[in-house]
Formats: structure tokens, sequence, C-alpha cells
């Protein structure tokens, strides 16, 4: 027997009216929402889910971002947030007809279960494909993306960026959304030039991760909420855009290059997790990175094969290393020191590592580029962060159970920050590894000696052919002319 809230569903499907839920953690949902949902005909926005990131719920998605003027002003009063948990009652309550997966770095099994549970309420389960909602730019548009988080997309940006730049060309980057910000109409479109930026918009540790080597390169970068003006914005600067992907999401913006990464530290993963496989099967060229961590570059060559599986014809896949070293500066003078001191910093010392707090979550590794840096500088010891996990961060310890030997740089909020402050403040170390990209010493003064783990990519045997691939863009837009 149908329950009540059922039968609405079927009555208004009948009528031809969809009443959309959106799942989301505060990113493509938003896009999604901008560039197709809140045109749609005969369609109302009924709400937006939130999950991933803590404390993105509980918000509104502001009128003023509802694109109210092309839809007979269906949204006054914005769109509300509520947490994924309330998915049932939600669909329920508010008479939904379809739920739409907007989120990434999901495992199959796991985008399954909630069709199964929109399914059950009564609801339709829809994936959008990417190519619905990408932005065309008047400028040549180079993509980023990858089949995981933390495979290594910032790197890869940097390195195409000062390529580009070699060429005389003006470079833009712009990032995957965070707005983590209550007041999303103050983050609709952000401009990065200078660390002060960082603090002008208040930046969460997460953004500051993925914002610091951009401007410490001297690489343009935009981010916020609205993709559209963030485009126009960003073409108004650039000869080259370059999409910095999230998470494995897919591009917002039409590539006109199209570069997938995939983890060679988690081989099967792309054929695991969504919507990574998406990415691999659109790419124009693939990049295994990490290749230089694993025992035996066959393992790569096999990965590779494997690959070939699910991609396009005769793409090219190149094998990318993960160069990691070390930056410190003295904490008397706080000048800048050699490699060979910040390695005697690490050296046959007890060592408390911080890795990027995305990649270890959500993300599934169990270590990042400040554990790699330890081990190859020849750390006497890491130490067990665990038992002076301190709030937020012990509770992130129970829910992530494959981390033991790092702290994952969790900084979404105030009171993340704090918790991470006193978990650091209460190890007993020589020396703080730091895998984040950026100096934690900006956001909190630690009374440690620290050193950062820089990390770089290198393509020694196929750097040709990446580079003759965007020559290839270039030269469709008429900007070879540009000097080498």
């Amino acid at each position: 027997m149908l329950s009540s809230s059922r039968f609405h569903v079927k009555q208004l499907a009948k009528k031809g009216q969809d009443n959309v839920l959106i799942l989301g953690a505060a990113g493509r949902d938003f896009h999604d929402a901008m560039s197709y949902w809140f045109l749609l005909p005969n369609t109302k926005v009924k709400a937006i889910t939130a999950q991933q990131i803590p404390g993105i719920n509980k918000r509104i998605f502001p009128p003023e971002l509802c694109r109210n003027d092309e839809n007979d002003n269906l949204y006054p009063h914005g769109v509300q947030i509520h947490p994924e948990e309330e998915l049932e009652s939600l669909i329920s309550g508010m008479q939904v007809t379809t739920c739409a997966l907007a989120y990434s770095d999901l495992k199959f099994e796991t985008v399954q279960s909630l069709a199964a549970r929109v399914n059950a309420a009564g609801a339709k389960f829809v994936q959008l494909p990417p190519i619905l909602t990408m932005l065309e730019s008047t400028k040549p548009v180079i993509a980023v993306c990858a089949s995981r988080t933390g495979v290594g997309k910032s790197q890869t940006t940097r390195y195409i960026a000062k390529y580009l730049k070699s060429k005389g060309l003006k470079v833009v980057a712009v990032r995957h959304p965070m707005p983590y910000d209550k007041d999303l109409l103050s983050q609709r479109c952000q401009r990065y030039e200078t660390y002060q930026d960082m603090d002008k918009y208040n930046c969460t540790i997460e953004e500051r991760e993925e914002y610091d080597r951009h401007i410490a390169s001297g690489t343009l970068l935009f981010a916020g909420v609205d993709y559209e003006m963030i485009l126009r914005e960003a073409e108004k600067e650039a000869d080259v855009i370059i999409w910095d992907g999230g998470n494995n999401d897919s591009p917002f913006y039409k590539p006109d290059l199209l570069i997938t990464l995939v983890d060679s530290l988690r081989p099967l993963d792309e054929t695991g997790y969504y919507p990574g496989e998406t990415n691999v099967r659109m790419a124009d060229l693939i990049v295994i990175a990490k290749t230089n961590q694993l025992d035996s570059l066959q393992t790569a060559v096999q990965h590779e094969q494997k690959l070939r599986e699910i991609t396009k014809p005769d793409i090219p896949i190149l094998f990318g290393a993960s160069i990691v070293t070390p930056e410190a500066r003295d904490p008397a003078t706080n000048e800048a020191l050699g490699e060979e001191e910040a390695t005697a910093m690490v050296k046959g010392k007890r060592v408390l590592v911080i890795d990027d707090g995305p990649t270890l979550t959500h993300g599934g590794m169990a270590y990042g580029a400040g554990y790699v840096l330890a081990k190859n500088l020849g750390a006497k010891e890491i130490v067990d962060p665990r038992p002076i996990a301190k709030g937020t961060l012990k509770a992130t310890f129970n829910k992530f159970t494959h981390l033991k030997s790092v702290i994952p740089a969790m900084g979404y909020g105030a009171e993340q920050v704090h918790d991470l402050r006193e978990t650091i403040e209460a190890a007993d170390c020589d020396t703080i590894v730091l895998g984040t990209p950026f100096d934690i010493n900006r956001v909190m003064k630690l009374d440690k000696p620290l050193v950062i783990a820089r990390y770089e990519l290198s393509i020694p045997d196929h750097e040709v052919v990446l580079q003759e691939a965007i020559n290839s863009v270039l030269d469709e837009f008429g900007l070879s002319f540009a000097a080498a």
C-alpha cells in the first residue's frame, strides 16, 4: 500500500511537476543548481543536503544566487541546506520527486545505497552527466581532475601554470569550490593574488592548503560559488584558464584538454569511486601519479594496461613522480634554511606528522607527503597522535580508523583549529613535519620546530608528450606565437 507521501509524489509526477532535492557537500551541488536545476521548467528545488564537510549544513543558499530573474522568482527566500541524515524525512515532508547526487569521491556501493534509500522513499535518483553543467569559455581551458582525492592535482596544475608562463602567457587558475563560511553570498566570486586575500575571505585551513602554492608561485586564482561570474572575471585577466579540480569531481568548465590523474598507490580506485571513473573515461590524457613511490615500475605498467580497458582509444598515459623536499626556517631568526639544515631537523628525531585533511579522510589515504618526507629523511620515530588527540580530532580518529601515524589537518572552523592546536601542543616530539602545502604558522603559532614537505610533479620520461598536448590547445587558439 502506498503511503500518502508516495501518493503525492506519484500525482506530482503525472502533472509534470518535479520537486528536486540536491544531495551535496558545498560544491557541485551549488553549481548544478545554478547552471541547471534553477533554470529547468516545471521544476522546483525544495532543498539541498550537506555531507562530508563539518558545519556546512543549516545554511541558506541565498536568493541572490537562485537565478530568480530567470525562473519567475521561484526562490524569494533562497533554498535551505539540511543534513543528509534527514534524507527520508525531507523526501516525505517536501513531496520530493527527484534526488540529484551532486558531490564526489564516493564508493560505488555508497552511491547505490543512497539510490536505494531514495527509491525506497518513493523518489527518483539521478546523476547528471558533467556536460549538462559545463560552462563554455572564450579562452582555452585546461582541466586537471582525478580518480580520487589526494592524487596530486595541485602539483600538476602548478606544473602546467609554470610551463604556460614560461611561454609568456597570462594564466588564471580556477579552483573547485570550497565555500565553507556561513555567508555564501560573500563568497560569490573570490580573487586571490596575495596572502592577505586569504585573510580577507576568512579562509579555512582546507582552503589555504589549496590556495597557498598558487599565490606563492604568482598564479592568479579565483574560487567561490558563482562559477559563471568567476569564469567571466577570469577571462578578463587570462590567456589560458586552468581548472584546478577538487576531490575527484568533474570540471565545471568545458575543457579543451582534460587531464585526469590516477594514483599508482590506489590502482583499482578509478573503477570503484564516483565520479572518478567518469573522469578517466572522458580524459584526453592520463597521468599515473606517484610512480616513484612504487617498489617496481612494472606495477605502473600493469596499471596502464588495466586503464586502457576504460579510456578513449590511444590517449597518452604518462608516468609521473611526486618529488618531496624539505623546507624550513630558523625558529629563532625566521630565516630560510637550506635543504641540508632542514633535513637535520628530521633525521634521527622524534617527529609529529600533519598531513592534508581531505586526502586522509574521504580520500582514504593512511598518510601523505609529510609522512613520506619523514621516512625519506630518516626520522627516528613518528609519534602516534591518537592518544593525544583533542576534541573534534578525537572524533575524526574514531571515524577514520585507518589513520594511525599522522594527524589530518582538520580546520573547517574555529573549533577544529583550536583542537588541532591543542593536539599539536600536547605532542612530545622534536620536530613537526607538515605535509600540507601552506605554513600552518600563518594561522597558529607553534612552539616546536617546523619542516614543511614541498612536493612537485616530475615527468622525466614523458614531459614532451604533456607539453605537446598543451601546445596543441594553444595552437587552436592562436597562442603559439608566445615566446618559449
